[in-house]
């Protein structure tokens, strides 16, 4: 269930903003995001599995916490990361 590393680099240098960067919100959000993803499918094949629902609700808060942290304080950055991430209608 946790991402390759592979993948965690990938993620990681499309939403960096510099060269050394790993945590800033956007790339935390963007990890978050792919966790979820992950552990949604997850479900699907296993709906009984509460022990691993509750890791999940506890992602989406935190995700849910930096999202509002960046529209507060840099919403340009905001609505860009919730445009390359799909997660807005």
């Amino acid at each position: 269930m946790a991402l390759k590393s592979e993948q965690k680099q990938q993620i990681v240098d499309g939403y960096r903003r510099g060269n050394t960067d790993t945590g800033s919100p956007e790339v935390q959000v963007a990890l978050l995001s792919a966790r979820i993803e992950d552990l949604s499918e997850h479900f699907k094949a296993h709906a009984h599995d509460n022990h691993s629902r509750q890791g999940l609700l506890r992602m989406v808060n935190r995700r849910r916490k930096l999202l509002d942290y960046l529209k507060t304080h840099h919403t340009e950055r905001y609505r860009d990361l919730i445009g390359r991430l799909g997660l807005r209608k």
